[in-house]
Formats: structure tokens, sequence, C-alpha cells
């Protein structure tokens, strides 16, 4: 993480190790660096220690290592520097944010997808209800009052979750914000529509296909149902998570098989098995964890780890995504082998998912 880190952000890409300075940095990035870093920093003293042996198996919950996570990757400098990104990527004229950003610092577009700007958002919430630090969180509180507003237009049910999740982060801290109570309302009850209208006997999902990012969907729910005490919203995001979870079983050994990005799984059609992204690993082990919390059930901690095991080789071709030797993480199964860069998405997916799984066992 910190060799993909210079004074500007997170840079997107690796050339296998190397940063790949030619793609430049996206908002996409430094918002999921920004809530890990915060994340890390809540975590204080009982950071990432290794809780096994060296000859612990990787495919338990005796297994959880790594030493190259340090308090370095948890210092107020490190959230500043995702933050000030984050500040300049906000275009005022549009109320969005942008999201590529060249090497030469200069922006590619006047503003990036809707799902970058609810990315963006969670990042923000999770500042206001997470940092001690008061200048961060003023500084995320102006940005997030301006940013939060144009989430209502929009008509991606992955940026209503990212969103949601953010809004969440904000209100538990800052109960009282009618506005952002609004929003929330307005983008969970949406996003339940879409489920009830689209999920049928063997189709339990908000869309007409899997495809990306996809245990984010039933997360939101989750999440703003519990705290909002909405049976009917909580129920649903265990219907949708738990199809899920079984449709991304091995049929034979069980283990976790995210949906593959080379087709993605269209209703009727055929599950596509390549690449798989950490991406999907990571939200999976997120929304697992948060159905074990609201509903105290094992199983979605069994769930959670068998999600998890996919990044250290409890996979298809029994490969390790985690790189033990630079901490980061490949970017994919191919396959006949790993995607050997190991770029942002990839890395933060991994740390992002270590650090929740450190966290539950705390």
């Amino acid at each position: 993480m910190n060799a993909l880190t210079d004074d500007t952000g997170m840079l997107q890409h690796a050339i296998f190790t190397i940063p790949n300075r030619a793609e430049g940095y996206t908002t996409d990035d430094n918002a999921r660096a920004l809530i890990f870093t915060v994340l890390l920093a809540q975590l204080g003293d009982h950071r990432l220690e290794n809780a096994g042996s060296d000859t612990a198996n990787p495919f338990t919950p005796g297994f959880i290592t790594p030493d190259f996570i340090t308090p370095d990757l948890g210092r107020l400098d490190s959230s500043l520097r995702y933050l000030s990104f984050l500040e300049h990527s906000f275009n005022p004229a549009t109320g969005r944010f942008r999201n590529f950003l060249g090497y030469d610092r200069r922006w590619n577009e006047t503003e990036g997808s809707e799902d970058c700007h609810g990315r963006a958002l969670w990042a923000l919430g999770t500042v206001l209800g997470r940092s001690e630090d008061q200048a961060l969180r003023c500084a995320a509180g102006r940005l997030f009052e301006f940013s939060l507003p144009v989430a209502v237009a929009f008509n991606s049910p992955r940026a209503w979750a990212y969103t949601l999740l953010g809004i969440q982060e904000y209100l538990d801290s800052y109960p009282g914000d009618r506005d952002a109570h609004k929003v929330r309302s307005a983008l969970s009850l949406r996003l339940l529509d879409m489920y009830e209208a689209i999920r049928g006997p063997d189709w339990k999902w908000f869309e007409n296909v899997l495809a990306y990012g996809n245990a984010r969907l039933p997360q939101a729910m989750l999440r703003v149902g519990s705290a909002c005490s909405d049976d009917r919203m909580v129920s649903a995001g265990l219907e949708a998570l738990d199809w899920l979870s079984q449709t991304q079983r091995c049929e034979t050994n069980h283990h976790f098989v995210p949906i593959g990005s080379q087709g993605f799984y269209h209703q009727g059609g055929e599950k596509a098995r390549f690449d798989q992204q950490p991406i999907e690993a990571a939200g999976a082990v997120s929304a697992c964890l948060e159905a074990y919390r609201v509903t105290g059930d094992s199983r979605w901690s069994r769930e959670a780890w068998s999600a998890f095991n996919w990044f250290l080789g409890d996979n298809d071709l029994q490969l390790p995504l985690y790189d033990s030797v630079t901490g980061g993480c490949r970017d994919g199964l191919h396959p006949d082998r790993a995607n050997q860069n190991q770029g942002a998405e990839s890395t933060l997916s991994f740390l992002m998912a270590l650090l929740e799984m450190r966290s539950a066992t705390i």
C-alpha cells in the first residue's frame, strides 16, 4: 500500500509490484484507502499482530497475520493525503466527484461515475463516524455536506449502496441530521423496491444480472435495516445474501467462487467462472460479518472465513492472491494462473478484508 502512495495519493495500477504511473490515480482507490486508514487507526492498539504461529493452517481462523501492516499505515498523515485527494476531486460546478487523474495531475473528466461518487461518500461518512481527529472530521463534514444532495438523483444501485453505507456511518455519530435521514430513506426504499420487484423463486437478487460489487447491496440493506429496526429490509438483505452465498460456492469442494468479470451471471444464463476479482471476496467478507452482527448466527462467520480464505489460496486454482513478501494482493484469478499485477483495488480489498476479520476476532 505504501509503495502505491506518493505525495498526490494512491496510484491506481501496478506492473507486477511496480507502481504504474502511466495509469495515474482514481478517486475510487483513494476513497478505499481513506476508509482503510481510518478503520486501522480506530483499531488502535489491537493492530493486526500475528494471531498464530508461522506454521498455522492458512485455512483456519487461527491464521491472521501479516506483519507488514504496521502503525505507519494508520498514521494521520496517510488519512490526510487520501482525504485531500477527495477534496481535490470534488467539482463544485457539478456537485460531483471526478475520478481519473493523470500522473501529470490533470483530470480526465468533469465528473466521474455514480459509483465513484458513492464510494467517496462512504469514505467521508467513515471519517465522520469513526475518526478521532477533529480537523479530519471538519474537512470531511464540509465535503460530505456539499456532495450528498446529488446522490438522490443517482440510478446505480451500487452507488445507492455505497452512499447508504456512508450515511449510516455518519448517522451513527450524528443521528440528528434530518437531510441525511431523508437521503437514507429515499435510497434504501428504492433499493428494497428494486429487490422486491426483481426477486423470484430461483433468482433472489436486485437486478437481472450478478455483476460486480455484488455483496455491497445486501450489506447496505442489513446495515440500514438494522439501524432503523426495519424487519422487512433486514429480511430482504439476509435472503439476498443467502442466495448470493450459495451462488458463489463451488459445487464440489464448497469453497468461495466469486462471479467472474468475463461475462458475469445473467438470469437464465451461465455463470462466468473467471476472471475472479478480489473486490468480490472483500465485499462478501463485509456483508457476511454484517449478517453475523445482525443475527448472531455462526453460519455467517463461517461464510466470512470462506470468502477471506479465497485470498489465501482456498480457491479454484489453490493459489494465494495475497503476496506474503510484498503485503500486496494479486489482481485476480484467470483460468490458468493468478494475475501477477498488484494494483490498488486488489491490495486494498485484501487489506480491508483482513482488517475486518481481525477486528471481528478481538
